[in-house]
């Protein structure tokens, strides 16, 4: 590898070799490498006027957009070192960062400047400083960095209490991109994932590992963002614990083909989950900590493999097993990790003793060499090729959800609360696959749950937040008088609130406790405990309605569970409630069967006309790979049998709309396919037939209402367009066709039988029930309450706007992010809990208020959209259920 490049150079020189490609996609706009590099040579050039140089050290807090990749290169185009800093930090914590890591200038915007302390560093404000930055040089200034020099600081969860900054040298980055060059294809480079936090060093191999070999970064909040970007994304880098909530949700795309998971232990039976996905070719797992510049040893995890391994050393680095005596173990006999090599970071910043005790002069190889000892427990093993197997941790140190985290610092910031005497923190699966931190705490009465959360928050990541805490009178101990970890008992249902438990009485409360205890994931709930302190909100409290009606048979609504959050007034209300209507019973097909009220809402807007596209929802699915198109049409197929809402028509009976059911036989799914492989301007017709599709009008009254397309763009590429009309479906409804759509195709590749469970009740089933329920004396009821409601409701928001109001609405519109602060965020969440309202409520409320004074009205109406499956057997069925 050339040793003699840093990482902004091999940036340049890529952006030299292709400056009209995308850098980066981001919210539907792109970044060629030309314009990247140009705002980053401003943002350089900039900086060098403020002295920026080798060595010196720049803070970057900044949101995540173009302009943070653009200041990352920025920095190292100056000389400088970057220092990622967190908005979302403690103000505290980021002081101790700017002074510990002797950061000089801060990058950062006027919103945010507020979160660092005052005084700590110089300041360079991409907001103010815009139009100065502007008027910079586009060319790249000279930065006289070398590659022993800084290229950043990362920094890392503290035994002492404080977070450590671990520096990394050009150098050793540029290995980290060499070998990244040889383990990831140019194809899967193409269309790469960006959704980790700088904070976190799987963001170094991320974003240059990509942008120096000339790849696309599609950059997204979170990772759990996934299933929501609008282009096809081949390669993914995240923690295993995402990859997994991923995985259960159905959010991974068939476009990704390669997903290299690290920063916690991989279980086998998540990679294997992830080959079963259809578009998934390799998983690989990577391990190795920040002090080796983020990775060290690489496995390909093998389709049908029954354990994870770690795999091998990198180029130029290398990994020793050592006992306790810096001796070579055999092969197959565990052992301690130590890293050498090129990767070596320089240590940590502002502590020689701590770098001293971690980088040990290495007895192997070249003189002068060093070694870091990882603090890991692993094996090699001789019937994997010499592979490492990891066997654990030998110290308090722990990854969840990829953030790596010293248990002591966590410990010691707790016991600095004065009513704390004594704090050990665990990290425990009492539940599989959920890993949780838990504080211990020897604690004054007084020290209960909020006050312990609060005074955390104030001083480590949210990340670092226990979710549990455990009081006791005293700490079990070894005999030698040590803290006995392992016999710290498990977190219980008071262990989220400090408070005393009250086992529930009688069976109503039995019942409840055991519905909120699951939908919590808690081990116990008592008769005294507070839904909302438990960590409920709004979502669930719909689930637990849903429950209690399917257990209990009682009719409760959400604000029932609001008016009574503690379990003993809830359950005394569901004893005086009246027993509800519970069965939905499948209808007669042979008579003509009502729509819903959603239903009959729609199709009224519909004989109004003019509405085009607007309730049409479509759906693209990029298929990579070998399409099995039997396969496909048999699975589409099999959903429109399964949900008879896909084969509803809407005809008038004498001037009234009816719901007809049409037979699976006459109901086979059409899918139109257009090949456009052999065009020149393939992405432009594929635009235009994506248009057509989704704005092609529907027949209410002779169908179908649901519809797709597949465009063949290569023999291993293909775009599926689906659109139903709103009418017969929902959002939810789309996330049921979307997981069931991949079940049904991966199993009839393999010649499997149809393996989704058969359905409790169709749509029309539920709306006959909701017409029968809601009648009579409870129809004129509902009714007057909303006639009252509305009575004198203006019937247009006048807000003062820059143009006419058009005098026919055209339904244009657009989504506008705003981004609230910690601070901000943390206020509105205690003003919610001090008026028992969710933070939806309240941000409602605000959201109202400020349209009234916008508008000069009293009055405003503010429509919000909910679920509307408030009935368990409604939740896997595909129909339109939202309610505004």
């Amino acid at each position: 590898y050339p040793r003699g490049a840093c990482v902004h150079e091999m940036f340049r020189a890529q952006a030299a070799r292709t400056p009209d490609a995308v850098a980066l996609s981001w919210r539907g706009e792109t970044w060629t490498y030309a314009e990247l590099d140009a705002r980053a040579n401003r943002i350089a050039h900039a900086l060098r006027r403020r002295g920026v140089g080798p060595e010196v050290r720049v803070g970057i807090c900044l949101p995540r957009t173009p302009d943070l990749l653009a200041a990352m290169l920025g920095v190292l185009g100056a000389g400088g070192a970057y220092v990622p800093l967190d908005p979302a930090y403690p103000r505290e914590r980021l002081g101790y960062m700017l002074q510990d890591g002797a950061i000089a200038l801060v990058i950062t915007s006027s919103v945010l400047a507020d979160r660092l302390p005052d005084g700590a560093a110089g300041r360079l404000l991409l907001d103010r400083d815009a139009d100065a930055i502007g008027a910079e040089s586009a060319d790249p200034p000279e930065s006289g960095a070398l590659p022993e020099n800084l290229s950043h600081v990362i920094f890392t969860s503290g035994s002492t209490g404080r977070p450590k900054g671990v520096m990394i040298r050009h150098s050793a980055v540029v290995v980290l991109l060499h070998w990244l060059r040889e383990i990831i294809t140019d194809e899967e480079r193409a269309s790469v994932l960006f959704s980790t936090s700088v904070n976190f060093d799987v963001s170094v191999a991320e974003i240059f590992g990509t942008l120096c070999w000339g790849g696309k970064l599609v950059l997204v909040e979170n990772a759990l963002d996934l299933a929501t970007v609008d282009e096809p994304v081949v390669h993914v880098s995240m923690v295993p614990s995402a990859a997994a909530e991923l995985l259960r949700s159905g959010g991974i795309p068939a476009s990704v083909r390669t997903l290299n998971l690290a920063g916690e232990a991989l279980p086998n039976a998540l990679a294997q989950g992830l080959y079963a996905l259809p578009g998934v070719e390799k998983v690989g797992n990577v391990y190795g900590p920040t002090e080796d510049t983020t990775y060290s040893t690489y496995s390909l995890v093998g389709r049908g493999a029954d354990q994870v391994l770690i795999g091998t050393p990198m180029a130029n680095s290398q990994a020793y097993v050592l006992d306790a005596h810096l001796q070579p173990v055999p092969v197959g006999v565990a052992g301690e990790l130590y890293l050498a090599g090129d990767g070596l970071s320089r240590g940590y910043a502002s502590a020689p003793a701590m770098t001293a005790e971690r980088f040990l002069p290495c007895p192997f190889g070249a003189p002068g060499g060093r070694m870091y000892r990882v603090m890991d427990r692993v094996r090699r093993r001789a019937d994997a090729g010499g592979e490492l197997e990891y066997l654990g941790r030998t110290d308090f140190q722990v990854k969840v959800r990829g953030f790596r985290i010293e248990l002591g610092e966590i410990e010691a910031r707790l016991a600095e609360h004065p009513l704390v005497h004594a704090a050990v923190v665990l990290v425990r699966e009492d539940t599989p696959g959920d890993l949780r931190l838990v504080a211990y705490v020897v604690a004054d009465v007084e020290a209960d749950t909020d006050a312990l959360r609060a005074h955390l928050a104030e001083r480590v990541p949210a990340y670092m937040v226990p979710a549990a805490y455990v009081r006791l009178d005293a700490f079990p101990v070894t005999p030698n008088g040590k803290v006995d970890r392992k016999a710290l008992p498990a977190p219980e249902g008071d262990a989220f609130a400090l408070r005393g438990y009250e086992a529930p009485a009688g069976e109503t409360e039995q019942a409840v406790a055991a519905i909120w205890a699951e939908l919590l994931g808690t081990d116990r709930v008592g008769r005294g405990d507070d839904f909302f302190a438990l960590g409920g909100h709004s979502l669930l409290a719909v689930r637990v309605a849903s429950r209690v009606r399917q257990a209990l048979g009682v009719d409760v609504s959400l604000g029932d569970l609001f008016e009574r959050p503690v379990l003993a007034d809830f359950a005394r209300g569901l004893d005086a409630a009246g027993r509800a209507d519970h069965a939905i019973d499948p209808v007669d097909r042979t008579g003509p069967i009502p729509l819903s009220f959603a239903q009959q809402r729609l199709w009224f807007l519909e004989q109004l006309g003019s509405l085009g596209g607007t309730y049409h929802i479509p759906m693209r699915l990029r298929l990579r790979g070998v399409l099995d198109r039997a396969a496909l049409v048999r699975a589409l197929d099999r959903i429109v049998a399964r949900h008879e809402a896909l084969r509803t028509t809407f005809p008038a009976v004498d001037g009234e709309p009816v719901q007809r059911v049409a037979s699976i036989q006459a109901s086979a799914f059409r899918l139109v396919e257009h090949d456009l492989s052999a065009l020149a301007d393939a992405d432009d017709a594929l635009h235009r037939v994506m248009r057509d599709e989704a704005d092609a009008p529907f027949d209410l009254e002779r169908g179908p209402l649901f519809r797709g397309r597949l465009v063949r763009m290569a023999d291993d590429d293909h775009v599926l367009l689906l659109t139903m009309h709103h009418i017969v479906s929902d959002g939810w409804s789309a996330g049921v066709l979307h997981r069931e759509l991949g079940a049904l195709y991966t199993a009839f590749v393999r010649g499997d039988a149809d393996p989704l469970p058969p359905l409790p009740v169709q749509y029309a089933d539920y709306a006959a029930w909701q017409r029968r329920r809601v009648d009579g004396e409870l129809l004129e009821r509902q009714a007057d309450f909303w006639e009252r409601s509305l009575a004198g409701a203006p019937e247009l928001l006048e807000l003062p706007t820059d143009r006419a109001r058009p005098r026919k609405q055209d339904f244009a519109g657009a989504s506008l992010p705003i981004e609230l602060d910690a601070e901000v965020t943390a206020a509105l969440k205690a003003l919610s809990r001090r008026h028992g309202t969710t933070l939806f409520m309240t941000l409602l409320a605000g959201w109202a208020v400020v349209l009234g004074r916008l508008a000069g009205q009293a009055d405003v109406v503010v429509g919000t959209p909910t679920a509307g499956r408030e009935r368990a057997e409604t939740e896997e069925l595909i129909g339109f259920f939202v309610q505004t």
